[in-house]
């Protein structure tokens, strides 16, 4: 018997387990340990798609086809010589369901049939996969379009292209990305609704903002090149979830602590009545510019910290 090849290192269940991880606010490292595998598959895994959540991933099973809970369970089970039918009865499931599930998904790689789970469940996934063509691969009319846009062409009425003005990206703490390219990028948002003004009886050049975030953001789609990400409003490489970022504010990794909160401030400090409290603050400007503030409560004297 053929062996259709080796199973991969990790499965659709570990994926599953990393993006529930992601969504709770893990960071990848920490949803890959999660998922059981090592920090810089997780980190891959990540990059991949982008930070966006894949659909093909975290759908969840109905319950009408076997885990691979119960896979394990079978495996465990058929080592210790036990029957189809007790099988069945403990999974609660049909007799034909497992003996199917023993024939189909067994492991042929030692000539014979022995089932694995994790094998057997590599077999439901490759059967499983339907991949998809995108949207803007198969119409490269609705693909010029967006990435003209994306990229803030102007034409002018002559057909001549005009180039836009060189913007800088001052966000703050932004060192590291790379600068806006164009003044009149248009965003996702904008190019979806204008979609339905420029082409109303044309059904085909229709997209949603969503799928071009994805285009962008998930390699592998052949959609838009990933250059196009510096064209947008935000200049991210990568998408950051929300929960991330409500967790980084609550750790010890914030601008704010619960020790240093003003409601928990004694009285004789609120009050102003005793010298010696001081009261710090932090001052941030633009290109990474920062003064540190030092307030007696009292007195008003003032101390500026210049911070490089």
């Amino acid at each position: 018997m053929r062996s259709p090849g080796r199973p991969p290192v990790a499965h659709k269940e570990h994926r599953r387990l990393f993006w529930r991880a992601i969504s709770q606010g893990a960071t990848s490292t920490d949803a890959g340990l999660t998922a059981g595998v090592s920090e810089v598959v997780g980190t891959r895994w990540f990059r991949e798609c982008g930070g966006v959540k894949p659909w093909a991933v975290l759908h969840v099973d109905s319950g009408r086809y076997l885990s691979l809970a119960e896979r394990e369970q079978i495996a465990l089970w058929r080592a210790e010589k036990m029957g189809v039918r007790q099988i069945a009865r403990r999974l609660n499931r049909s007799p034909s369901t497992v003996s199917r599930e023993l024939r189909r998904n067994a492991s042929t790689r030692s000539g014979t049939l022995t089932y694995r789970a994790t094998v057997a469940q590599w077999h439901r996934d490759r059967r499983a996969a339907r991949p998809k063509q995108a949207k803007m691969v198969g119409n490269p009319r609705l693909r010029r379009y967006v990435q003209e846009r994306l990229a803030g062409q102007v034409i002018t009425e002559h057909g001549v292209t005009a180039t836009g003005p060189t913007v800088p990206f001052t966000g703050r703490n932004r060192a590291r990305r790379a600068d806006r390219r164009w003044a009149q990028a248009w965003s996702p948002e904008q190019i979806a609704a204008r979609l339905r003004r420029d082409f109303p009886d044309d059904p085909t050049m229709r997209i949603s903002h969503e799928a071009i975030y994805q285009a962008l953001y998930i390699e592998g789609r052949g959609a838009l090149s990933r250059e196009y990400v510096t064209c947008l409003r935000t200049g991210r490489a990568l998408r950051v979830p929300r929960a991330r970022t409500r967790r980084a504010r609550r750790n010890e990794r914030g601008f704010i602590t619960p020790e240093v909160t003003l409601d928990r401030r004694p009285a004789e400090v609120a009050d102003r009545g005793v010298p010696g409290h001081w009261e710090g603050d932090l001052i941030i400007g633009l290109n990474r510019s920062a003064i540190g503030t030092l307030v007696e409560r009292t007195t008003r004297y003032t101390i500026l910290l210049p911070l490089p």
